[in-house]
């Protein structure tokens, strides 16, 4: 049976998976509950957070899919993956056209040599321009170097929700298989070297409590089977030998056990407990090493530590510095674009380097809802030294906005460092293309939408180190600090949410040192939100007023990574996350301002 391996990437939500679920439930391996958006977080956020494996049966073929995730901050997953697959399905959303992810993602395919088929989604969509869709399309390739053969790129048309598709537009739409028939005609096949040795290499990490660490493979010639010596044969380091205890491949999103598997194949091997992403695996220590893939480096740190609040161990099962570190091990183990130090002098502090704020915030909220407590202090940007001088990550931004708010996100970009580098104008949008440092963006994806009010879309993608920008301005907000510890009151809120935007509501239990919300004037405040009213027995006219609270801000992991001041712990429980002062008092606090010299 022939083998077909490819990949599906696209921008954010420009509906790659919908796509792949109605292919694997038309081509019958899959019923219309599955999803491969199986993750709680992804079915609650609508994105693609891990990259996943599927496989389905079509004309005598087996065709092997992974899915990818659409945001920068897992952009590592999607260079790991198309090493290990023949074609793309690039899929763009008919009204949005090619996104900055979309560029991201291109250009890794074009540079690994893959032809991409074009997929242009939500061809339904009102007031679509799809010649200017498909024109956007061909001049991103181009700029990205394609070459003659690349430009040459077939196209597709679906609704990928109603599962259909048309190789042309005047055609009827019945069923997705013009996707499944151009496939076959475009993307090479994988099955070709069953008669080479045996070299296999891992793209992906997985891991079982039974079986251990899992290595997701692209068998690259020859076969293995159950019970077979492997090598595991690295770039730098020893090479070790060890027994495939279990073998598994795809079908549908369902793994199965096999026996043997072959040339072309995307499976799964237990039994390697050393292997590592780009290892070469091999039945002879003598075999030529597979080319190398290399993964992302972390752009941003942030330190981990037990939580030692007031209110610690009230809420969560795992609480110690040594539960923390087992952890974190556990998550190094599939996580590959992580890394962290764990030989810092205190036990209970361990500095964690990921590539953005999603990538920390899920890692987070995974372990919140496992039902660790934790502290994270604030993320900063990992600084690198380049001929001497101070490099930052600079990311490319690009603002969709109405073009009422354009001057105004030009401008709160331009504080944070931020040059705008092209604009244009289409159907009274305004599309801004800047570029700019990535710690000016902490902080600024909530205000974005405040300032857009929820009609804008921002996306950015890591391109680089560049010069440090100097002194960037967050915070114009002070942090309103509880001075006591109890029940606050809706009496002493109404009068507390005058001064700025509270983060809790009345009857929310509050220690000495907890940030309850911030000051407009940007001044830092100490208050007491449980004062109660004073009762006389003297009636005053307005005495009996309602009192009438706003709804506060909710803190989030990603809003309060985003806001945290720099002298501020993020405090994560399997309740929620609060925003708290490093030191609780407020004569520590002027203690530490005193030693540090400000």
């Amino acid at each position: 049976m022939e083998i077909r391996n490819i990949a599906i990437i696209a921008h954010v939500d420009h509906g790659k998976t919908k796509l792949t679920d109605a292919i694997l439930q038309q081509a019958g391996v899959a019923d219309s509950e599955v999803s491969m958006d199986s993750n709680t977080l992804e079915k609650e956020r609508g994105i693609t957070i891990y990259s996943k494996n599927a496989a389905l049966f079509y004309k005598d073929t087996k065709i092997n899919i992974v899915d990818t995730p659409g945001h920068a901050d897992f952009g590592s997953e999607v260079e790991r993956v198309l090493r290990s697959i023949d074609s793309v399905l690039l899929v763009v959303d008919a009204g949005e056209g090619p996104m900055p992810q979309t560029r991201f993602v291109l250009k890794k395919s074009l540079e690994l040599g893959l032809r991409p088929i074009l997929v242009i989604n939500k061809i339904d969509r009102l007031a679509v321009n799809l010649d200017r869709v498909h024109n956007d399309v061909f001049e991103l390739f181009a700029e990205l170097g394609a070459t003659e053969e690349q430009l040459d790129f077939p196209v597709v048309y679906t609704i990928a929700k109603d599962g259909i598709a048309k190789r042309n537009l005047a055609d009827v739409a019945k069923d997705i298989t013009p996707v499944l028939d151009i496939i076959l005609e475009h993307v090479p096949v994988a099955s070709k070297n069953s008669d080479k040795p045996f070299r296999a290499q891992p793209f992906n990490l997985a891991y079982d409590n039974f079986l251990g660490r899992l290595a997701i493979v692209r068998v690259h010639g020859g076969s293995v089977s159950v019970g077979d010596t492997v090598y595991v044969k690295k770039r730098s380091g020893p090479t070790t030998n060890h027994k495939v205890t279990k073998l598994f491949t795809f079908e549908g999103i369902v793994r199965k056990d096999a026996q043997t598997v072959g040339a072309g194949d995307i499976a799964i091997i237990a039994g390697l407990a050393d292997v590592y992403i780009g290892d070469t695996l091999a039945k002879s220590a003598n075999e030529a090493l597979l080319e190398s893939i290399t993964v992302d480096e972390p752009t941003i740190e942030l330190t981990f530590l037990t939580n030692d609040s007031p209110f610690a161990g009230r809420e969560g099962k795992f609480v110690t510095s040594r539960q923390l570190r087992e952890r974190l091990k556990k998550e190094l183990e599939v996580n590959v674009g992580l890394k962290i130090d764990f030989g810092m002098q205190s036990a209970e502090r361990f500095v964690v380097y990921g590539r953005g704020e999603l990538h920390i915030a899920i890692l987070i909220e995974n372990m919140r809802r496992e039902g660790y407590e934790l502290q994270v202090s604030r993320p900063q940007v990992i600084i690198k030294e380049i001929d001497g001088k101070r490099h930052e990550p600079y990311e490319e931004i690009v603002a969709d906005v109405p073009k009422e708010f354009q001057g105004t996100v030009i401008e709160k970009l331009s504080v944070r460092g931020a040059k705008l580098e092209h604009m244009e104008l289409k159907e009274g949008r305004s599309f801004m293309q800047f570029t700019g440092p990535s710690r000016g963006l902490f902080g600024y994806r909530n205000q974005f939408v405040i300032d857009t009010k929820g009609n804008g879309i921002l996306a950015s993608r890591i391109i680089g180190y560049r010069s440090c920008a100097g002194e960037i301005a967050h915070r114009k907000v002070g942090s309103m600090i509880s001075g006591f510890t109890g029940k606050a009151l809706a009496y002493a809120l109404d009068n507390l949410q005058n001064r700025g935007i509270l983060y809790i509501k009345e009857n929310t239990e509050v220690y000495e040192g907890m940030v309850i919300g911030n000051t407009a004037k940007g001044e830092q405040m100490t208050v007491n939100p449980i004062k109660g009213k004073h009762f006389t027995n003297i009636r005053a006219a307005a005495s009996d007023e309602a009192i009438n609270l706003t709804s506060p801000q909710i803190i989030t992991i990603e809003t309060g990574l985003e806001i945290m001041d720099k002298d501020e712990y993020l405090e994560v429980t399997p309740k929620g996350a609060r925003l708290r002062k490093k030191y609780l008092t407020e004569i520590e606090r002027k203690r530490a301002k005193r030693e540090n010299g400000a």
